[in-house]
Formats: structure tokens, sequence, C-alpha cells
């Protein structure tokens, strides 16, 4: 692996010492005190308590800093061109039903662009990391996308909305998606954690992944590492806005094209 650089480190410590406290909570799941945000849409204690340790770590390293924060919001620091965007367990469910596929995401953004960004699943111990211009990594070693350029022996990645979450019309053309793509690939996961899904993308694990009505903190960290492990990331209408619009579709170099026309293509 490369030299990791003092932000890197920064981030890694502060994700390693909230996880301390995570891993407990996780297997004391059953007496967690959850609160509802909406329908199926959970907030937990761990959630809340796992962005308060990441912030104050981060804090005390870069005490000028701002911060993009799921549950706590936005933060201005003494800096406004830098800020970290957090997300404290993606895949809330997942943590909240016992299932071991959740994972922290922590990105720094410097003058609108990200630079850093680290995804730690502390259960399963794998920690990706990239820093831009510097490689993408999952343990210290280097990642790369799949070279895989059949559809057929794709697979693929994506999020569908739940209870609460879209309209009926979304939902529909979801459907109509994940239809489209099942019927030409070798199929598609849908394990309920966008972060994870972009940072094994970026570990050749999946083709590519495609996703709509995301937040900022869902995939500061995995465009970054989608995109220096060689892969391609844009808005799904190919747009490169995604921090915006909450879109996505990140793939290798050569499913970018062939599962943004399906997906686009999708009639309900």
């Amino acid at each position: 692996m490369a030299l990791r650089s003092a932000t890197l480190n920064v981030m890694t410590k502060a994700a390693r010492t909230a996880a301390v406290r995570l891993k407990r909570d996780y297997g004391e799941v059953d007496q967690l005190q959850v609160s509802r945000k909406g329908p199926a849409d959970y907030v937990t204690a761990a959630d809340e308590r796992t962005e308060k340790i990441l912030r104050s770590e981060l804090e005390r390293a870069r005490p000028d800093f701002g911060f993009l924060m799921e549950e706590a919001g936005e933060v201005k620091g003494k800096d406004p061109t830098k800020r970290w965007i957090i997300d404290p367990i993606d895949g809330t469910t997942n943590f909240v039903h016992g299932i071991a596929h959740f994972a922290m995401s922590i990105a720094l953004e410097v003058g609108g662009e990200i630079v850093a960004g680290l995804i730690f699943d502390p259960i399963n111990e794998l920690m990706f990391t990239a820093e831009k211009g510097q490689g993408a990594y999952l343990n210290e070693r280097r990642l790369r996308v799949s070279k895989r350029e059949r559809l057929d022996v794709s697979l693929f990645a994506t999020g569908i909305p739940f209870l609460g979450r879209g309209s009926a019309d979304d939902h529909k053309r979801v459907m109509a998606e994940v239809g489209a793509v099942m019927a030409v690939s070798s199929g598609i996961r849908r394990f309920g954690s966008a972060a994870l899904d972009l940072a094994f993308v970026a570990a050749g694990r999946y083709e590519g992944f495609w996703e709509t009505g995301l937040m900022p903190w869902d995939m500061a960290a995995g465009i970054l590492l989608v995109r220096e492990a060689g892969g391609t990331v844009t808005e799904v209408s190919g747009g490169d806005q995604m921090m915006k619009s909450g879109s996505i579709l990140a793939t290798n170099t050569a499913m970018h094209g062939p599962l943004g026309d399906i997906v686009r293509k999708a009639k309900v």
C-alpha cells in the first residue's frame, strides 16, 4: 500500500474508535432503544452515538473543518472550503434487524471535491479507503474494478424503495429497471447499504450499481473509491451532479454504457 496520509490516519482512527462501541451495540441489538424517523426508516441510539464519536474524533484532529452528517445535519466550520461528510451507520435497517451488513462512511470534501474516503464494515473488519490520485484499498490491498465486459456474466446491485420512501410510480419504475437488468445479467443484489455496494464495485465484486434518491453521505466516499479503483461514476442520466441529484450509476469501465442504457430505457 502507498504510504497512508495524515488525513487517512485521522479518518481511520476515528472509525476504529467509534467501532468499539458500535460493535458492542450490535451485540446487544435487541436491547437498543429504537425510534422512528419515518415508516420503515429507523434511527437508533447507536446511529447518534456513533456520529457523535466520529465528529468528536475528527473535530479534535481538524478543528476548523465543517461537517455534513446524516443525523445532525450541516455544521459550518471556520474553514468554509473543507468539510467531513459522515454516515454513521449506512444500513441502519440491517443493523436493527441483526444483519451484519452495514458500514460507517466518512469523506473529506475540499472546495466541493471529494479528496478522501473511507467505508468501514466493523463486524467483518473491511476497511475501504481512497485518496484522490492515490488509488483505492481494502485492508491495505490495492483495489481494481472488475474486468468483465459481458452483461450475461455481470453481477449488479441496486436499492429498492420501501414503505414511505418514493411514490407508487417510483416503485414501479425501479421494478421495471430491475426486471430489465435481470433479463440480461448474471443477477442483481439488494443488500441495503449503498456505501458497501459502491465499495464492492471498487473491489470488483459487482460490475455495477445504480440507485436514485440517495443522500450525499450515502455516496460521497463510495464515489471516490470507485473512481480510484478505475471505475466510472455518473448520474443515471450521465451527468456529474450525483451529490445534488441523489442519482448514481457506478460501474467498471465496460459496463457503464450498457447498464446505463438498460436502466434509462426500462419501461413501466
